[in-house]
């Protein structure tokens, strides 16, 4: 999986396709550093996490228009989910559902906030064309925040399914 995130952002490379090209580089490093960090390449985040950070990285790369911009989004918040899932299984840091469902939503708004302030910068300093309206601005930060509480439901779904399934592998082994 993440030979395919290389393979995307070597795609976006050649496309010049600079916020695509930044989250997946970003997310090549997060997902990397445990596995670099423990000097073993088998500490990695689960591959259901994996798979479900590379989907929108994947429509994106594969897809244009409407569809892409969204699953730009979701990569956004996606890339926020590695970091959480990474604080929560790397760390002592524990993360109670409802908080994680928060941190997903609020780390996602904050980086397109970020983002958006970049893009006004270019806009004044460079002489870019990159925020057009301010209806698309809104539309873009509509995106943004359903993209993120996607994201965070996910979350709270996978480690939910988590937990119940090692309460059960418990359980089995308890009564054996």
């Amino acid at each position: 999986m993440v030979t395919v995130l290389a393979g995307v952002f070597v795609e976006s490379l050649f496309d010049f396709d600079l916020l695509p090209m930044a989250i997946v580089a970003a997310m090549i490093v997060v997902v990397l550093a445990p596995a670099i960090s423990a000097r073993n390449a088998k500490v990695m985040l689960p591959w259901e996490v994996l798979g479900l950070a590379l989907l929108p990285v994947l429509v994106r790369a594969l897809f244009g228009g409407e569809v892409g911009t969204f699953a730009a989004y979701l990569a956004l918040a996606a890339f926020a989910l590695i970091i959480t899932v990474e604080l929560h299984m790397f760390t002592t840091l524990r993360v109670t559902h409802w908080f994680a469902v928060v941190f997903v939503v609020m780390t996602t708004l904050a980086t397109a906030a970020v983002l958006t302030v970049l893009r006004w910068n270019a806009d004044r300093m460079l002489g870019t064309n990159l925020l057009t309206t301010n209806k698309a601005l809104m539309i873009e930060w509509l995106y943004v925040t359903l993209a993120g509480l996607v994201a965070g439901v996910l979350f709270d779904a996978y480690f939910r399914r988590r937990e119940a399934y090692l309460h059960r592998a418990i359980g089995w082994v308890v009564r054996r």
